[in-house]
């Protein structure tokens, strides 16, 4: 509501500027040169009734902001990911109208140096990259380059060297005669920290250079993936606090004031830049270009990128962007993105630089797995279960790829843990596939006067009065009446869906045609259906009639386990429904099941198994079998040989893209196989299969130990 009203003033008085405009703009006695000093003050007056509406939000964002430089540049503890960060730095370059040029706490370079080191100031000032997130953003960022430059520097030397954009601690190595002086890291850009002590014990910076040569170059040093799990195991086991990601890590083992502590991290380094260099007297030529440069300091013994690329063109930058955001969960080191650089140094020095960032250079960063939005409301949504689901509806933001206005918030319990309220700004996460989902509340940002969110009494699209209760023993809210027809739409639609009896093209629109026109009410009805009955309805010419016929006939052969997924029976899934009919044999021995004997089944449990038996005893749903199954041929699952094999009772989770096989078939070899498929990553997981684009199931797999397959490791293991 604070966000709403803000925005309709904000909006009328646009109106009514722009009303004033269109009499006074228009007049014969207005000059041309007033015209343009109306209109300058015309957008002052809207700049100022913006900052007007937002300045709370943009003081509160401008604090939080320098906290989280504070914590993240100067104490190695950042409270948020960097995806957060970056969201709020943008929302407060966009309010406050400055662009990545401007002056703002949100265009600071790094942090102040530590008191505990030495301080350094930089011969050569250094700068962070300015970021954009998709490829229309890139195109604005060649744009301006071009507007920069002469049209004959365009034509002939504008190509670019990209390569990995590496998440670790940015140090700046300082060489004279071609042995090493100084090492130090970034500081504020102007004056950095003097870490050389801790910089020597790291092996693959070089004490000694190939030539003897006075030069300065920027890397980045960094903590592989299986150095960073070794450490914070130790630290685990010594009850310290844990590394929150492998630069946190890095950061904090280059800015020790004891070496030893350093060595014993096993650090590396990539050298991506060269500052300055005196090659006289060397009989080598300076660099012409970005790639020359790179392979100069590669001649002088210093690690560089492995994954360097010379683009011809945008279109060459894209597909290098796209090549490696599927493959960087195979890099031994995190890489949130790329770096993008005019690759002819010329006219790098042409460009430039602004109080921030290099002008000739830009990160294209991968998918944010996280980004902070603004809740507008929570609506409960009702599932065909009766299950009263709460959601939140945010102001629209771009995450993993994708632009999203909806996260779930899971149940009360989760709402009351967060605190969320309509109001907030929240830190919303997506990984892979995954529902986005409200991680964390920024209650800095909060607004006054919000209130904690309850559960109403009654929910639209409940049956009865509307009336809602929550289950005994769990966190859901389920409808105390289920006979609404809303509900029953969303059965009937997953009943004919792809995961059930899977009736091609009978969806949701020819389902509500079906209802509308009284020609079904449950299930059975589909199967009475003639083509007669559907022509002339409205969508149906004479073939669509008879595909629709033809496609329920060819849906009365149905897998037991589908089936049971179709009755909409709670807690039962596709993965459940599987295991209990694999273990039954058959409906009849389902129907007659106990708890206890389901409960035993691996992988279902208690509350799965009371909630089956429950269904299969009530008398309406008794009814709708003995009317469904007159009309189907439900098939018993085959017996199965007796698997051998190192999948043999394991469970195993399978996350992004496999390329030789589909997700169902990859599961259909692991069940084969004589494995349990589970769809999230536990203790009880024994396998991850890692495709391409892995989400945030690799990270946990990790974190808990689980040895994690590749996609040819799981084929030798199935086969």
């Amino acid at each position: 509501m604070y966000i709403l009203v803000h925005l309709v003033l904000f909006l009328l008085s646009l109106l009514v500027l722009h009303i004033i405009q269109k009499t006074y703009v228009k007049s014969p006695q207005m000059s041309k040169s007033g015209v343009f000093r109306w209109r300058l003050l015309m957008n002052s007056a809207r700049m100022n009734d913006i900052m007007a509406a937002n300045k709370d939000r943009i003081d509160k964002l401008r604090e939080l902001v320098a906290y989280h430089q504070k914590r993240y540049h100067e104490e190695d503890a950042p409270e948020i990911s960097d995806e957060a960060y970056d969201s709020l730095v943008r929302e407060l370059r966009e309010l406050e109208g400055v662009g990545e040029e401007g002056e703002s706490v949100a265009n600071q370079v790094g942090g102040a140096p530590s008191e505990a080191f030495s301080k350094v100031t930089h011969k050569v000032r250094q700068w962070s990259l300015n970021n954009v997130f998709d490829l229309e953003e890139l195109q604005d960022w060649e744009e301006q380059v071009k507007r920069r430059l002469r049209e004959e520097d365009i034509t002939a030397t504008l190509t670019y060297d990209v390569g990995h954009k590496l998440d670790g601690l940015k140090i700046v190595l300082t060489y004279e005669a071609g042995k090493l002086v100084r090492a130090a890291t970034r500081g504020n850009g102007v004056i950095g920290e003097d870490v050389t002590h801790a910089a020597r014990t790291i092996r693959d910076i070089p004490n000694t250079l190939k030539k003897p040569v006075d030069l300065t170059c920027v890397g980045e040093v960094m903590l592989s993936e299986v150095e960073f799990m070794r450490i914070n195991k130790e630290r685990q086991e010594l009850e310290q606090p844990l590394f929150a990601n492998p630069r946190n890590a890095a950061a904090g083992s280059l800015r020790q004031l004891d070496p030893t502590i350093t060595a014993s991290r096993r650090l590396s380094i990539v050298v991506y830049d060269l500052d300055s260099v005196d090659l006289k007297d060397t009989g080598v030529k300076e660099p012409a270009t970005q790639e020359q440069e790179i392979h100069l300091l590669e001649k002088l013994g210093f690690p560089v990128g492995e994954h360097t690329f010379l683009a011809q063109n945008i279109s060459d930058v894209s597909k290098y962007y796209e090549k490696w955001k599927a493959k960087r969960s195979t890099l031994p080191y995190n890489v949130d993105g790329i770096v993008v650089k005019v690759n002819n140094i010329s006219l790098q020095k042409r460009l430039g630089y602004t109080a921030k960032a290099p002008r000739f250079a830009i990160a294209f960063k991968f998918p944010a797995e996280q980004s902070t939005t603004v809740v507008l409301d929570i609506v409960l949504q009702v599932g065909r279960t009766g299950v009263v689901t709460p959601v939140a509806h945010l102001t629209p933001t771009r995450i993993a790829g994708s632009v999203v206005s909806r996260a779930t918030l899971h149940n009360e319990d989760q709402i009351k843990r967060l605190d969320v309220r309509v109001g907030d700004t929240v830190i919303l996460q997506k990984a892979g596939d995954v529902i986005p989902e409200i991680v964390s509340v920024v209650t800095e940002l909060r607004p006054e006067n919000t209130k904690p969110y309850r559960f109403p009494k009654k929910v639209e699209g409940c049956g009865g009065d509307g009336s809602i209760e929550r289950v005994p023993g769990e966190a859901a809210y389920r409808c105390a009446t289920l006979d609404s027809d809303f509900i029953y739409r969303r059965r009937l639609y997953h009943f004919a869906s792809k995961t059930a009896l899977n009736i091609d093209g009978v969806g949701p629109r020819i389902i509500d045609v079906l209802l509308d026109e009284g020609l079904i009410k449950t299930p059975a009805d589909l199967f009475t259906l003639k083509v007669g009955d559907l022509e002339g309805l409205p969508g149906f010419k004479d073939r669509a009639a008879r595909n629709v016929i033809e496609a329920i006939e060819a849906a009365r052969e149905v897998e037991l386990y589908r089936f049971l997924v179709a009755l909409s029976i709670p807690n039962i899934g596709e993965e459940t429904a599987r295991l209990v009919a694999d273990h039954c044999g058959s409906l009849e021995k389902v129907q007659t099941a106990s708890v206890e004997t389901l409960a035993d089944i691996h992988g279902v449990g208690e509350v799965v198994a009371k909630s089956l038996v429950l269904w299969m005893r009530n008398g309406k749903n008794q009814e709708l079998l003995s009317e469904l199954l007159p009309h189907l041929n439900i098939k018993n699952p085959s017996k199965r040989k007796n698997a051998t094999g190192a999948l043999v009772g394991k469970t195993v989770v399978f996350t992004g893209a496999l390329s030789s096989l589909s997700r169902d078939e990859a599961k259909s070899l692991a069940r084969t196989a004589g494995a349990h498929i589970a769809s999230s990553v536990s203790r009880k997981t024994d396998f991850l299969v890692m495709g391409e684009e892995a989400g945030s199931k690799a990270a946990a797999a990790e974190a808990l130990g689980v040895t994690v397959l590749r996609e040819d490791e799981f084929l030798k293991m199935v086969r």
